[in-house]
């Protein structure tokens, strides 16, 4: 997938797969994608007889950061309907990808999250102002672990 490269790849060409089996079927892009990370916890050791007066540090559990999808508003419920099934009692878990493409379209980078749930769904500000601003809706996500490659 990924080729190593002097320039780097362009953050804006990118693809999100909400895990709902139509992947060829797209509504609306994101314009933003926000919180693709996880932490590794690490444990302080040390044996009574060690040469030197410091603990180790031995990894165990690992967390992973909710992400953020946001898109202009246009008019579909996906997002604020999947949560709501969750809200409901009916939880929906999905393999969501990230993807992202070089300046000629392909796939250079995937991200998987494991075990997707909606957390969190913010409507647009409204605000009678005049101004120029898009309409947008965020999505946030919980996931289970993160997978890149």
């Amino acid at each position: 997938m990924a080729t190593f490269r002097d320039n780097p790849y362009g953050a804006f060409n990118f693809l999100v797969a909400l895990g709902t089996g139509a992947e060829e079927t797209v509504v609306g892009g994101f314009s933003d994608v926000s919180g693709l990370g996880f932490e590794v916890s690490y444990s302080e050791y040390r044996n009574g007889n060690e040469k030197f007066n410091t603990v180790r540090k031995v990894p165990n559990t690992h967390k992973v950061d909710d992400v953020t999808l946001k898109r202009g508003l246009i008019g579909s419920t996906d997002l604020f309907e999947w949560l709501k099934t969750v809200r409901d009692g009916t939880p929906e878990v999905r393999q969501v990808s990230i993807t992202l493409l070089d300046e000629a379209r392909q796939p250079v980078a995937t991200w998987t999250l494991r075990n997707a749930q909606p957390k969190k769904w913010t409507g647009p500000t409204l605000a009678a102002k005049g101004g120029g601003e898009v309409a947008m809706e965020e999505l946030s996500l919980v996931h289970e672990g993160l997978e890149y490659k």
